[in-house]
């Protein structure tokens, strides 16, 4: 007689990019081996793929185009699913700024954690008096292309790297007349395109992703040492996946 079946329950939350509610389900023990392997490689690029592959299985509303999804909505999702799966809290270890040496842990509650959007955040940007440049967010797909997470896009992302993210970012062009598309262009075609911005338009698009929506939490920490209590915001996925 083969062993019986195991009843998975399934929860609603909802897209912080839409509003749009999804059922999903907490992840398995097959899907959490996956997870604790690309942990230990300490391999972005494999941290993220791994997400993106229990994600897949664990979201139930069908038309769910988990590769279309911005990141910060992939990165909302993870959590929420983490957090039925294994725990509601997660700990993870923080340095304290009044030293940069001090770390301590701390306990952080998983509903607590939501995506902050910027209030002058703006997918459309007037490069002139003629031309607004609408942009869209970066996909998974383009986030493991790239190797970086958004909350330290400077640091870590050169500058050829930089330009294909934001030339895969570019959704269309239009004026009161006419659009271009994107999707109908070239690579060569939006790298020349940027090229030819001044270095005030090209700012303006480098503020679109300095504001996009985040993942973050904001914690009180208390150096041991020194009683010097200071704030720590956390940005991006991997800041809680401990």
């Amino acid at each position: 007689m083969p062993l019986p079946k195991i009843a998975t329950p399934t929860y609603e939350l909802v897209l912080p990019s839409t509003g749009k509610k999804i059922k999903y389900r907490p992840f398995l023990v097959k899907e959490e081996k996956i997870l604790i392997l690309a942990l230990e490689s300490e391999d972005q690029k494999q941290i993220t793929e791994a997400v993106k592959d229990t994600l897949k299985s664990c979201i139930q509303t069908r038309g769910v185009k988990i590769d279309e999804l911005p990141t910060f909505d992939i990165e909302y999702i993870f959590l929420n699913i983490r957090g039925k799966s294994v725990g509601e809290s997660v700990d993870v270890i923080i340095t304290c700024p009044d030293d940069e040496k001090t770390t301590v842990p701390v306990k952080i509650y998983i509903d607590e954690i939501q995506v902050q959007k910027e209030k002058d955040h703006n997918c459309d940007i007037k490069l002139d008096n003629s031309f607004t440049l609408r942009m869209k967010y970066p996909s998974l797909d383009q986030f493991i292309e790239t190797n970086f997470s958004i909350s330290n896009f400077e640091e870590r992302v050169g500058m050829e790297e930089s330009f294909k993210l934001i030339a895969s970012c570019i959704d269309m062009v239009f004026n009161d007349e006419e659009s271009w598309a994107a999707s109908d262009c070239t690579k060569k075609e939006l790298s020349q395109f940027l090229d030819q911005l001044d270095t005030k338009q090209f700012k303006e698009i480098e503020n679109f992703f300095a504001t996009m929506p985040k993942l973050t939490h904001t914690i009180k920490v208390t150096n041991p040492n020194t009683n010097v209590e200071s704030e720590v915001k956390l940005e991006g996925i991997t800041s809680f996946f401990e």
